[in-house]
């Protein structure tokens, strides 16, 4: 694993207000600004583009790709490469941000990733991040912070506000068929929809796992970068998989758990809790 010398440290705290809080647990989304500053997502910046592309680059040309492929290029867990992604993965501010949105002691890390939304990228359709999850809680937040400016036109996140409350929608991966379908939930349930706006490196958007979400395509000439963490409450166990993904993550995600053991593999080190000094 490289060393992440001379980076910024991220300890100190961010001071997420309760009206903010009480925003995110109502619409299951919240935008926050300059959860890191610009000077250190630009310190960061370099180390997590070079290890996703050393990790987690695709070969395959855009117009070859289906829907999914399309709408990204990803890196996935490149914390466990790489040690600069180490040290913004497992930031303290981070996980405490995460674990005060939540109303929990601690949060663990589920994964990172490095997403790429290339010039000419597609649409990100609709989709439940926790689809891919075999975890027994509600308790589970992404962070989506981008490593550059970002401008609505390069594909900001979009978000169908409350509809974290109706819990698992089904099988239903990120597809076309996924945009279809909660496009039409959405509608007929009547849940509004938040537009992505522009961000500058180092705002975050955070939303809950079930949140529907998506992104339209990157109408620039310019990448989309941006770096995602998830985090889930510390103390969740893990559930018997019911899809296909679920179970692919179970065995990777998990490795050597089972259903019913404490959701804390190697691969899921506590990034927060409260009663752990700093």
């Amino acid at each position: 694993m490289k060393p992440g010398a001379g980076l910024p440290a991220l300890e100190s705290a961010y001071e997420v207000t309760q009206t903010q809080i009480d925003e995110f647990r109502l619409n299951g989304h919240v935008l926050l600004r300059s959860v890191a500053s610009m000077e250190e997502v630009e310190a960061y910046r370099p180390a997590i583009l070079a290890a996703r592309e050393q990790f987690g680059a695709e070969r395959t040309p855009l117009e070859s790709r289906n829907t999914y492929g399309k709408a990204f290029l990803k890196g996935i867990n490149l914390w466990e490469k790489d040690q600069s992604a180490r040290d913004f993965v497992l930031a303290r501010r981070f996980g405490k941000l995460a674990a005060e949105l939540l109303g929990v002691a601690g949060v663990r890390v589920y994964h990172d990733q490095a997403l790429m939304k290339e010039a000419g990228g597609g649409l990100t359709p609709w989709h439940q991040d926790q689809h891919y999850w075999p975890l027994d809680t509600d308790q589970t937040v992404t962070m989506w912070m981008p490593l550059v400016n970002v401008t609505a036109e390069m594909g900001t996140m979009h978000f169908a506000s409350g509809s974290h409350r109706r819990g698992y929608l089904g099988d239903a991966p990120i597809s076309d068929e996924s945009e279809k379908r909660f496009d039409d939930l959405i509608r007929s349930e009547g849940f509004p929809t938040r537009a992505g706006v522009a961000m500058r490196a180092g705002d975050a958007t955070l939303h809950y796992g079930w949140t529907l979400h998506g992104a339209p395509p990157n109408t620039t000439d310019r990448t989309r970068e941006v770096m995602t963490v998830i985090w889930f409450a510390d103390g969740a166990r893990i559930t018997e998989p019911d899809n296909a993904n679920r179970q692919r993550d179970l065995e990777r995600w998990f490795p050597g758990l089972k259903p019913g053991d404490l959701a804390a593999s190697e691969l899921n080190p506590l990034a927060y809790h409260r009663e752990l000094k700093p």
